[in-house]
């Protein structure tokens, strides 16, 4: 028998994309591939790209000519496939070191991607309307840290923004039902997981294509049920926080007050020229709603300065906006220009050295307003996920439930214990973005 070929995947992008790269892992494993971490000696090299905004379009750019100087045989898997199908494009002719693209629907045919690979072919895998949707019965290889996974409740989104292009690189929202979920989670809780993070590309909305209204509600309480400390929930716009919603967070023991809101940015105007103007009525309302339905509440949201037309009163706005509200978490974005969405042709650009220069004031405006948060912390004895430990030092590092992986802070600690684990720490210390701690014995 032939030996099969070993493969290699390089992830670049948000989590939506690595489950994307987890369950090709998974299903090449089950068919008896070679996976390894090690691009070098791989046979193969997957790369699965993003193409959401210039910058990350460039960094997968920049990793496929970095393969390909390399002389690797190349399967270029991801948004930035699918982006360039929708420009017209073909990235076969114009990459000569890949053997193979696969667009953001067709991931799960990985396999047979590369048996016509090995067979000779030069493969294109593209869905035009991105449909597929993973679900607990798809393999999946986790890459997160032991104690953490990602689970999508849905896939695409129905939205317009006037900025985005995801509905084209990821299709329509189509959501996974209620109990392929919970499946899902319990099988991840026997594989010791400690956290669940719900993603999708508007978890509020999750299962209005499926049942004719938003099931968040109803999902949060059946993952109660399920054996795992933290669950997580991560884009949750706005409008679709409603009193169901808020009250199965606050009764529902498991799923942590923590929301991140991706509300883009305050004023009405530049609401509206987003084509989000039903949000602009109710960041107000919705955020002392939160607050006080979860006095424990942790927001995290994004903002994008440099919309077209943008000007000094409106980011003043929404400075005024981040200082009243004081936000746990905020990330700053650049207005990126896509030329596939709608605002690339609006007028009264804003210029870049102005974009910049907003993001710094508003980063600025953020830091003691993240620095006391952090520090009314200190002497609380909080609970810590262990993820990593230094091997020099034996630090121990982790988070504690007001921090979520990737986007926010860590808890670093002085003590004993098991990665992966959950574990109690006195915090002692704390600067703009981490804690210090020591854990507490028993």
């Amino acid at each position: 028998m032939a030996q099969t070929p070993t493969i290699a995947i390089s992830h670049l992008g948000c989590e939506k994309n690595r489950i994307d790269s987890e369950h090709m892992l998974g299903l090449l494993a089950q068919a008896g591939y070679s996976v390894s971490a090690d691009e070098e000696q791989a046979d193969y090299v997957i790369v699965n790209t993003c193409s959401f905004i210039g910058d990350a379009r460039q960094e997968s750019i920049s990793t496929l000519l970095e393969l390909a100087e390399a002389r690797k045989k190349i399967i270029v898997t991801g948004c930035l496939v699918q982006h360039d199908f929708i420009q017209g494009g073909n990235l076969l002719e114009e990459l000569p070191e890949a053997v193979a693209v696969v667009g953001t629907g067709d991931y799960q045919k990985i396999v047979q991607v590369i048996e016509q690979v090995e067979q000779g072919r030069r493969v294109r895998e593209i869905s035009p309307t991105p449909a597929f949707i993973a679900d607990e019965n798809t393999p999946r290889y986790r890459t997160t840290t032991e104690g953490v996974a990602y689970l999508r409740v849905a896939e695409g989104c129905d939205y317009a923004c006037a900025f985005c292009i995801i509905p084209q690189l990821r299709g329509k929202q189509r959501s996974r039902p209620v109990e392929s979920i919970v499946a899902e989670a319990r099988r991840l809780a026997e594989q010791g997981v400690q956290e669940l993070v719900l993603i999708s590309q508007i978890t509020t909305n999750y299962g209005l294509d499926l049942y004719g209204q938003p099931r968040l509600a109803e999902l949060l309480r059946a993952l109660g049920e399920v054996d795992i400390p933290w669950i997580r929930v991560h884009y949750a716009y706005p409008t679709g926080l409603t009193a169901p919603v808020i009250a199965a967070m606050a009764e529902t023991p498991n799923v942590l007050p923590y929301l991140d809101l991706p509300l883009q940015h305050s004023h009405p105007e530049m609401l509206r020229a987003m084509n989000r103007p039903w949000q602009g009525q109710v960041n107000d309302a919705i955020i002392e709603r939160l607050k006080a339905a979860l006095p424990d509440a942790v927001l995290r949201t994004t903002f994008i300065v440099g919309f077209p037309g943008e000007t000094e009163a409106h980011f003043q706005h929404l400075l005024d906006f981040t200082e009243r509200h004081e936000f746990d978490h905020l990330g700053v974005f650049t207005f990126s220009p896509e030329a596939e969405a709608p605002a690339f042709n609006l007028p009264n650009p804003v210029p870049q050295s102005v974009m910049d220069e907003r993001r710094e004031r508003l980063m600025a405006a953020q830091q003691p307003i993240s620095l006391g948060k952090n520090q009314a912390c200190v002497g609380q004895t909080v609970p810590v996920l262990i993820e990593q430990e230094n091997p020099a030092t034996r630090e121990l590092i982790g988070r504690s439930p007001r921090f979520a992986p990737e986007v926010d802070g860590l808890v670093y600690v002085q003590g004993e214990a098991s990665l992966g684990q959950i574990v109690p720490a006195l915090i002692t210390g704390a600067d703009i973005y981490d804690l210090y701690g020591q854990v507490v014995v028993p």
